[in-house]
């Protein structure tokens, strides 16, 4: 059994060995806006997933994931052959890239949140110049009525 604290710091090592190597290495221009966001090696140290997320060129700009896959994809070779020079382990696990949702969600998120607040502030400016319907306690008996 591999102890559980052991796959986590080769899993930090090799997502670290894996971005220094696009950011400086591997001079395929798909993997320009490619960032490593995170690495999970499994528990006998044989397979190792790299998340990576892709920005765009400009803010406005779509990102081009179906290129990144494919640069990612014909750079696993000397990106493991990395990994193996650079871990030191026995058995070089072998790399599988997963685009990251995280940062799409977390968009998805604070702008579902955004309209949230800004329908609470519509209710609050309505609620503040309201009034009761009614009574303003429709529940007061009188009690001279009952003698």
């Amino acid at each position: 059994m591999v102890d559980q604290a052991r796959a986590r710091r080769l899993a930090k090592r090799i997502s670290s060995i894996v971005a220094t190597a696009i950011e400086y290495e591997v001079k395929d221009p798909r993997l320009r806006f490619v960032t490593i966001t995170d690495a999970k090696v499994t528990g006998d140290l044989r397979e190792a997933t790299v998340y990576y997320t892709v920005m765009g060129e400009t803010i406005d700009a779509e990102p081009d994931y179906e290129a990144a896959a494919m640069g990612l994809e014909k750079a696993k070779g000397v990106l493991r052959s990395k990994v193996g020079a650079g871990t030191g382990v026995k058995f070089t696990p072998t790399l599988a890239f997963v685009l990251d949702k995280v940062p799409d969600a977390a968009r998805e998120m604070e702008e579902l949140l955004a309209r949230a607040k800004a329908a609470d502030d519509e209710v609050a400016r309505v609620a503040a110049n309201a009034t009761p319907a009614g009574d303003a306690d429709p529940y007061k008996t009188d009690r001279d009525d009952d003698e």
